[in-house]
């Protein structure tokens, strides 16, 4: 039976580190989405765990908020 987004601690911790980082950045939803080239309710959706990012994705993702892709995938204060 495969996992829901929302039963998967990578898909928490990748959500958690969007947000965080936009959030630090002060963007909107709207405004991360626009810089990454994909929609508004996908990006709320990645925030909230709801729907898992391909790897496209997070890489753009990662380009709009300044940092590697790692950085999105790693719990924060780890090695």
């Amino acid at each position: 039976m495969p996992l829901q987004p929302n039963q998967c601690q990578l898909v928490a911790i990748f959500a958690a580190n969007v947000r965080r980082r936009r959030i630090e950045l002060g963007f909107s939803q709207e405004e991360l989405a626009e810089r990454a080239g994909v929609h508004r309710t996908y990006v709320g959706m990645l925030e909230r765990s709801e729907k898992n990012a391909t790897l496209q994705s997070i890489e753009r993702l990662a380009i709009a908020l300044e940092v590697e892709p790692a950085v999105l995938l790693t719990t924060p204060g780890s090695p």
